[in-house]
């Protein structure tokens, strides 16, 4: 029973991660601590993260794999925006060490309801470069409606966003797309179906740094990872094929959703 419900949770996880772009971990994460004890081990905020980790890595290279046939990868900007997200990434899981069970769940909700608020800024929001004046790396992409919508960024901004991204993403276990996406979508102006889909590409990424210093730490119940790899790599392709035929503001508003509902039921959990 206890792997079927871990094979169900990897599904769910998957699909909704891939679909806005997450990853998957905000679903993993809390998951993972609430039904620990049904699931006949108790588990620390560092393993239910550790474990979470690594699951994204698969999770993130069957987005990135789907989301390549539907063209929404700018592996481009992927990479440099690893180059910062890397670093971070393990910096954060290296820093996971410090946290309690219920300090760890509170923190983590503020930090969802907090992206669910930036996300809501969008709408405002005009690229940095605009700003400055400066085009840095440009990216075009062609909507299903056929308009070409342009983005840039400055490849530093985007490394020292990304780092910051990463250490958070290692820090919670949720591989950073809960934080990228809002921040590719608000500051850069990227695309959401761009923005998700790269999203994923440097999950997949980031998530094999940061889940390696957690194995190396021990923080990874490999059993748990076992059971849950199968359904979030179908959940992965599932949420790719989900958010093709979405339109880009029904994206933000479930990202906001999700965003808000996982928050809320951290801190409760955290508070109680």
């Amino acid at each position: 029973m206890e792997w079927v419900i871990l094979i169900l949770l990897g599904l769910a996880a998957g699909t909704l991660g891939s679909l806005v772009g997450l990853g998957g971990g905000i679903i993993i994460v809390p998951a993972l601590l609430f039904l620990s004890g049904f699931l006949g081990a108790d588990m620390t905020p560092q393993q239910a993260v550790g474990t979470s980790l690594f699951v994204l890595i698969f999770t993130g290279l069957s987005s990135t794999l789907a989301y390549m046939k539907y063209k929404r990868v700018d592996y481009k900007s992927g990479w440099i925006l690893f180059i910062g997200s890397g670093p971070g990434s393990l910096l954060g899981a290296w820093v996971n060490r410090a946290f309690t069970d219920d300090s760890f769940s509170v923190w983590f909700g503020l930090f969802m309801i907090a992206m669910a608020v930036v996300l809501m800024l969008k709408e405002r929001a005009v690229p940095l470069e605009g700003r400055r004046g400066k085009k840095g790396i440009e990216g075009v992409y062609i909507d299903p409606a056929g308009k070409e919508i342009r983005y840039s960024y400055q490849p530093l901004t985007g490394i020292a966003v990304a780092f910051a991204v990463g250490f958070l993403g290692g820090l919670f276990g949720i591989g950073g797309g809960s934080l990228m996406v809002p921040v590719m979508v608000m500051l850069f102006l990227f695309p959401p179906h761009v923005a998700v889909g790269t999203s994923m590409f440097i999950i997949f990424l980031s998530s094999i740094a940061s889940s390696g210093i957690h194995a190396y730490l021990g923080n990874v119940n490999w059993l748990y990872a076992l059971a849950l790899i199968p359904g979030a790599y179908a959940g992965g392709k599932l949420g790719a094929f989900i958010n093709n035929k979405l339109e880009s503001k029904t994206i933000l508003i479930l990202l906001r959703i999700v965003l808000v509902l996982v928050g809320v039921r951290l801190i409760y959990q955290g508070i109680s």
